[in-house]
């Protein structure tokens, strides 16, 4: 069944084209994932079929009495009132469409340019009423299922105070317990813990909804999406199959492209040649041929390519010391996000951090960039530690800003790894920034842009200790893939808080698992690894209580010194190496006290039995020392 055909929509902003007539359908239980480079205007197309947006041109048209509901990627940031008041106003109250009003979640109603239209059937008689208070009873069963799998545990906190991802959620909340038949999901990932973007996950699966979304996190759109629409020069390819098929069919698309504007260019030139020829007066030269020529002239173009951001920059060396936290203690509000954590840092430490939303991990990376202030221990930075720390709030800038103008407030030049000095605009134009759009205000920016733009100012630093606090966010899939090079072979050390799971399993190496309480364990692994730990051990994160919950006592902290992750895997590494080493020279014993063998045989046995004493000695020495550090006090 056909929901929505969209038929040659075109949008522009100023003198920067978009897309250029665009036609597609959307089928009822169709999933589809969105693509495109940052600024080419997936969330502008979302935008217009929600009815929020105009477009330049073109049409599309959806079945009567849709029920629609849009998801933008910064929802109820200007609500007032609490959740629940919110909720109530979007809880579908007999089973049909429901229109939220003032929100970033719209429904729409019967046609394409009317939101709001409800679909009320009234029964009568005993039987209609006994249905009604069933599809009430099954609509608020499903609407407190929602509300439980988002992790929305207290509906009357004020939506004004929310996070980003608490905001999120109850945007999802009330746009899933409306029942819409199509839903246009911008980035809903963005700002989710981990373990509610994997409930999501499921969720749409099972859904017979259909779903058009824009997302960059490839797990989720490989598990949930079943076609791909990718944007591109300001057309739109289908591919169907998921996400893995539609890397293997772009290329091919790609290889085919160039041949075709290969084989365009070497007609275009006997076309050129006829064109020349033909008098400008003369009134019948052929306009079809024409026609002809100009769109062969277009094809043999190709396909243009943006260029490949390149991250390059000179980093500090890291010293002796990099970074110590010691007993660190924060509290909010009364309560405890971190209680008595202590990490050494050490060279490459890769840690990834995770945890329910609001559990403290960004608290984390503000107390290490010295953003805050610990209510108890102490963050020690070493004296060649310089911190770069991308955070997931907006870029900051004035009102007239241009995109240059911002970076030269910074530094004019930009030393690069090879100890070149690179401009400010060469340094742009290597981030994508082409020196036309340079010159732009910065507030023009896609939201994609301006993360683009601020990992420019982060990188530009030169730190040698990266914390990446949502790094994934709103950005395209082919800049992520930059950056994840770029961060395979960085030198110094990184922390990132993320609900991009490629991501993480890419890059880090162990994790901060926020317990709740404040308690914060070391996981030696990357986040798939420790998800199938938990699934093994039968264990789960606790949610932190409320904010206005009352706290527990807890116990004083251990005296001992904790093994940061690198020395504790240097500790079982010591240990296995001494077993081993104690079982090779009883062989070689064996072999000297056997008197089987000539000369050089006890000659070997008694340089290899030496050697392997020499290395145990040295193991034990490093074991007494790990084993010191261990049970040392602070």
């Amino acid at each position: 069944m056909n929901l929505l055909s969209a038929e040659k929509l075109s949008k522009q902003y100023g003198d920067k084209p978009l897309f250029r007539d665009l036609s597609f359908g959307l089928q009822l239980g169709q999933k589809v994932a969105l693509l495109g480079h940052n600024g080419c205007g997936k969330s502008t197309l979302l935008r217009i079929l929600a009815g929020v947006e105009k477009a330049d041109s073109g049409q599309f048209s959806m079945r009567r009495d849709l029920r629609l509901a849009y998801l933008e990627q910064e929802p109820l940031n200007r609500q007032t009132g609490s959740i629940r008041q919110w909720l109530e106003e979007t809880y579908p109250k007999t089973g049909n469409s429901v229109h939220t009003q003032g929100s970033s979640v719209h429904t729409q109603g019967s046609s394409v340019h009317t939101q709001g239209s409800s679909v009320h059937t009234q029964g009568s008689g005993v039987h209609a009423k006994e249905s009604a208070i069933i599809e009430f009873d099954d609509a608020h069963d499903e609407a407190q299922r929602i509300m439980d799998g988002l992790g929305i545990t207290d509906p009357d906190l004020p939506l004004a105070g929310l996070s980003g991802g608490q905001r999120k959620r109850v945007a999802l909340a009330g746009m899933l317990s409306s029942r819409p038949e199509l839903m246009l999901l911008d980035e809903p990932t963005n700002h989710l813990d981990l373990e509610v973007v994997e409930w999501l996950e499921q969720y749409l699966r099972r859904q017979k909804c259909t779903v058009l979304l824009v997302t960059h996190d490839r797990y989720f759109m490989e598990s949930v999406c079943q076609e791909i629409y990718e944007m591109s020069d300001g057309k739109l390819y289908r591919h169907p199959g998921t996400y893995t098929q539609y890397l293997h069919n772009k290329q091919a698309r790609q290889a085919i492209e160039v041949v075709d504007a290969e084989k365009a260019r070497s007609r275009m030139r006997s076309e050129l040649e006829w064109m020349r020829r033909q008098p400008k007066a003369r009134a019948t030269k052929s306009k079809a041929r024409e026609e002809a020529f100009y769109r062969l002239q277009e094809q043999a173009k190709g396909p243009q390519r943006r260029g490949d951001m390149q991250l390059d920059v000179q980093n500090q060396r890291l010293g002796g010391k990099i970074l110590e936290m010691a007993y660190l203690r924060k509290q909010f509000g009364g309560c405890t996000l971190i209680h008595d954590f202590s990490y050494l840092f050490t060279r490459h430490d890769r840690i990834g951090v995770v945890g329910p939303n609001g559990a403290g991990k960004s608290t984390l990376l503000n107390l290490i960039a010295g953003n805050l202030r610990p209510d108890g221990g102490k963050v020690e930075k070493g004296d060649n530690t310089r911190i770069g720390y991308y955070t997931q709030h907006e870029l900051e800038y004035e009102p007239n800003q241009t995109v240059i103008g911002l970076v030269r407030d910074r530094a004019d030049y930009i030393k690069l790894s090879d100890g070149r000095d690179l401009s400010a605009s060469s340094y742009l134009n290597r981030f994508l920034f082409p020196p036309k759009q340079q010159h732009d205000l910065v507030s023009k920016l896609s939201g994609g842009e301006k993360r683009r733009l601020q990992l420019l100012l982060v990188l530009m630093e030169g730190p040698n200790l990266l914390l990446l606090d949502e790094p994934t966010n709103d950005l395209d899939l082919d800049t992520l893939q930059v950056i994840e090079e770029f961060l395979d072979e960085f030198e110094g050390c990184l922390m990132m808080v993320s609900h991009d799971r490629y991501f993480m399993d890419r890059l880090v190496d162990h994790l901060f698992v926020f317990d709740g309480e404040g308690q914060i364990s070391d996981f030696p692994g990357n986040y798939t690894e420790y998800r199938n730990h938990k699934k093994t051990t039968k264990t789960r994160l606790d949610v932190p209580p409320p904010v206005d919950s009352p706290k527990k006592a807890i116990e004083p902290p251990s005296q001992a010194r904790r093994l940061s992750y690198r020395e504790q895997k240097e500790l079982e590494q010591t240990e296995q190496l001494m077993a081993e080493l104690t079982a090779e020279m009883k062989r070689l014993d064996a072999l000297l006290s056997d008197g089987r063998g000539g000369h050089e045989d006890f000659a070997r046995w008694g340089q290899e039995r030496a050697e392997c004493a020499a290395r145990m000695k040295e193991a034990e020495m490093r074991w007494l020392e790990l084993d010191e550090l261990r049970g040392a006090t602070l």
